[in-house]
C-alpha cells in the first residue's frame, strides 16, 4: 500500500503564515507531508509538470493555497486526477478573490474548496478522503468529532 502523502502547494512564499497552519494540522493526524511553493503565473511549466507527475510521485491528495487570482488549484486540478483542495488565502479585497478565483471552476475540473484561510479545514478535508481507506486514520477523526461536541457542551454548561 501506497504511504498517505499531502502535497501543500502555496502560491508564494508569504503565504506560510496560514499554510503553516495546515501543515501542523496534518502532522497532528500523522500524515506525511511536503510543501511546495509554485505559482500558476510565475513558473506554469514547473507547476504543471508537478501536477502531471504527483500521483507517480506518492501523493493522494493535494491542496493548493494561494491568493489574488488564485489560479493554483485550477492548474493542478487541470492536469491531475487527484483530489486537489483549493484553500483561498485572504491576501486583497478580503480574500473574495482567491474564494472566487478557487471555487469557480469548469466543468470536469473539480476543485474541492475551503473556505478563506480556512486552513485546518484543508486539512481536515485532506484527512477524511484518506480515511476512506485508513480506519486508524478515521477513529482519530471520529475522535476530534467527538472533542468538537464535548467542547460545544462544557461551553453550554459554562454559562
Amino acid at each position: 500500500m501506497k504511504e498517505k502523502k499531502v502535497a501543500v502547494l502555496m502560491g508564494s512564499k508569504s503565504d506560510m503564515a496560514v499554510v503553516e497552519k495546515t501543515i501542523n494540522k496534518l502532522k497532528e493526524f500523522e500524515i506525511e507531508t511536503k510543501v511546495f511553493i509554485m505559482s500558476a503565473h510565475k513558473s506554469p511549466n514547473y507547476t504543471i509538470n508537478f501536477a502531471k507527475k504527483a500521483e507517480e510521485n506518492g501523493f493522494l491528495v493535494i491542496i493548493a493555497a494561494a491568493g489574488m487570482a488564485a489560479h493554483l488549484a485550477g492548474v493542478i486540478a487541470a492536469n491531475t486526477t487527484l483530489p486537489v483542495i483549493g484553500l483561498p488565502i485572504n491576501c486583497s479585497i478580503n480574500g473574495l478573490d482567491a474564494l472566487f478565483s478557487t471555487v469557480q471552476m469548469p466543468k470536469g475540473v473539480p476543485v474541492l474548496t475551503v473556505g478563506i484561510d480556512a486552513c485546518e479545514n484543508a486539512a481536515i478535508a485532506a484527512c477524511q478522503i484518506l480515511a476512506l481507506n485508513d480506519e486508524k486514520l478515521k477513529e482519530k477523526l471520529k475522535n476530534m468529532k467527538k472533542q468538537l461536541e464535548e467542547d460545544i457542551i462544557n461551553q453550554n454548561e459554562k454559562i
